[in-house]
């Protein structure tokens, strides 16, 4: 079973935890999916393409989208409410500020934040856990649904900068990789994605009846997708991701090589980026931003040397290049992530 068309049996053993602590006859609910009660038990790997009817029998079986994870369940229709408020909204900075005020009126354990700082924009999960429960799945599949939900209003892909949750890293943290396309961390303070805030003046692109299609093949679209981003937006980065990896320098990558790599011609590449709202250099800038980060975390480093290291001729010019891309000096940042 492939990885990119299958989840990890632990993972969907975290999405039975509230069905669990509510005592739901999970036989029925396995059922009524097409599947054997004994599917986690028996394999290691779920096929993506049960994944869905298994969400939606556990729905069902208990009348809460949100599974059993807060304190009052999220009624049948909830998410479908939502989704009907969101395309009136303008662009997808109403768009999940509407989508924040919704959940605030639903639950008291569930609250979404959306900030901006610099190029930034940051989409924050808090979550109070009334159940003390294994929330990986329940975490994570949010970020999916949000970021698919996204992705499909404004009618194109969202390049992630970086993800983080208050979990610990799960044995099987390989799966994130193929969820999120980017820089991962865990056991953080807080829940939250990343990405050029730029996105959230896109307008929205659907309506009333795109919304209809959407919602009859939901959720197994919102699930299928997020394992299926082959823009080139996603292409170039999983590259560069690599050589970087391997301690490519990626500003040594030229946008001809990167064409190669992906057997495209610079043309096609060029107008695909250009269709995805990107370019390539904000995909080498996200990367460079990222190990920025990274190197300043480590206090053994001095700030000088971490700029020769990004490929800065000078630390003036990271200094600048940073403050632009996180509205922080390096040094700044390094003093409040302590």
């Amino acid at each position: 079973m492939h990885p990119n068309d299958s989840v990890n049996s632990t993972l969907l053993e975290s999405l039975l935890a509230g069905a669990y602590f509510h005592n739901v006859n999970l036989s029925c609910v396995f059922k009524d999916a097409g599947l054997d009660p004994d599917t986690l038990q028996k394999n290691d790997r779920l096929q993506l393409d049960h994944v869905g009817p298994l969400l939606r029998s556990l729905w069902m079986e208990m009348g809460d989208e949100a599974s059993g994870f807060l304190t009052k369940p999220l009624k049948l229709g909830v998410f479908s409410m939502m989704c009907h408020a969101l395309i009136t909204s303008g662009n997808l900075r109403r768009g999940l500020l509407r989508s924040a005020r919704f959940i605030e009126l639903l639950s008291d354990d569930l609250s979404l934040e959306l900030k901006e700082t610099g190029d930034e924009a940051h989409f924050i999960i808090h979550y109070r856990n009334p159940h003390n429960l294994d929330t990986t799945f329940f975490v994570t599949s949010l970020f999916v649904i949000w970021i698919r939900l996204s992705c499909w209003l404004i009618d194109q892909p969202i390049m992630l900068e970086r993800i983080q949750f208050e979990f610990p890293k799960p044995a099987y943290s390989d799966e994130f990789s193929l969820m999120f396309p980017c820089r991962h961390s865990f056991s953080q303070s807080s829940n939250r994605v990343v990405f050029n805030n730029r996105l959230l003046s896109i307008p929205i692109k659907q309506d009333s009846e795109t919304l209809s299609t959407f919602l009859h093949n939901a959720p197994e679209s919102l699930l299928t997708q997020f394992r299926s981003d082959h823009s080139s937006t996603a292409q170039i980065k999983r590259l560069l991701l690599h050589r970087n990896g391997m301690r490519t320098e990626i500003e040594n990558m030229n946008f001809e090589h990167v064409s190669s790599e992906l057997n495209m011609t610079t043309h096609t590449l060029r107008r695909r980026l250009k269709d995805e709202g990107n370019s390539f250099q904000e995909i080498k800038d996200s990367i460079r931003r990222d190990r920025a980060m990274m190197l300043l975390d480590n206090p053994s480093l001095a700030l000088h040397d971490i700029s020769i290291k990004l490929g800065f001729s000078e630390p003036a010019a990271f200094n600048r290049a940073f403050k632009k891309w996180t509205g922080l000096t390096p040094g700044l940042f390094r003093e409040t992530s302590r």
